[in-house]
């Protein structure tokens, strides 16, 4: 599926409800990430993985705020939609390049969810608010796109930091954690001592917020 494809379709939205329109968007999310080429094993099954990620957005979101508005719920489970079609190699391999595609990303992320959200029978004013948090509008002052945030880093603190710590050394590890945890509310830190980490991990982490 491509975004053009979506813009084309016609479903009927009309007789749908809230509920039923709700349900609809994540599937349509999950369809077009379902598209991702990269594979990510999981408790013995291989999903794609923005497949894999969306989920764990959307399980993460619903234990850390279980009461935030529709229009955050859907951001979640769409933050990386697409994400493979704009490879990180085709930036330069340094900080600015690595920003700009960031940048690039968010944009895209934004016009792919828009198209889906407008398909399903979405209002105007739902479709801006999800792309307002998708494109990190106002990060550290809007409390919806700092919810996202928070969400972001205890996914990748939950189910990704001990991956990227076997590959890199612990100085590298702990300068990633102050960068995460500096993007993080206070409540956000504190949910981290919550996540079944290893012993090593809790200590990186501890690590990294003495020294911020």
């Amino acid at each position: 599926m491509n975004i053009a494809k979506l813009s084309d379709e016609g479903e009927s939205h009309l007789t749908m409800s809230p509920g039923e329109r709700f349900k609809q968007a994540l599937a349509a999310f999950d369809e077009y990430n379902a598209n991702d080429p990269h594979q990510e094993e999981w408790e013995g099954k291989w999903y794609p993985k923005e497949v894999l990620y969306a989920q764990r957005m959307s399980e993460q979101l619903s234990r850390y705020a279980p009461d935030a508005a529709e229009h955050i719920q859907l951001a979640a489970r769409c933050q990386h939609i697409g994400r493979w079609e704009i490879p990180r190699e085709q930036y330069p391999m340094d900080r600015k390049g690595y920003l700009q595609w960031r940048t690039v990303l968010k944009s895209l992320h934004a016009t792919i969810a828009g198209k889906i959200l407008l398909r399903c029978g979405y209002d105007n004013e739902t479709i801006g608010n999800v792309t307002f948090i998708l494109l990190k509008k106002e990060l550290f002052s809007h409390p919806d796109t700092q919810l996202l945030e928070d969400v972001i880093c205890l996914v990748f603190v939950a189910h990704y930091l001990e991956a990227f710590a076997a590959r890199h050394d612990d100085d590298k590890v702990i300068d990633i954690l102050r960068k995460t945890i500096k993007k993080m509310s206070t409540r956000a830190i504190h949910s981290v001592g919550q996540l079944p980490l290893s012993e090593k991990t809790k200590e990186l982490i501890q690590r990294a917020i003495a020294s911020c």
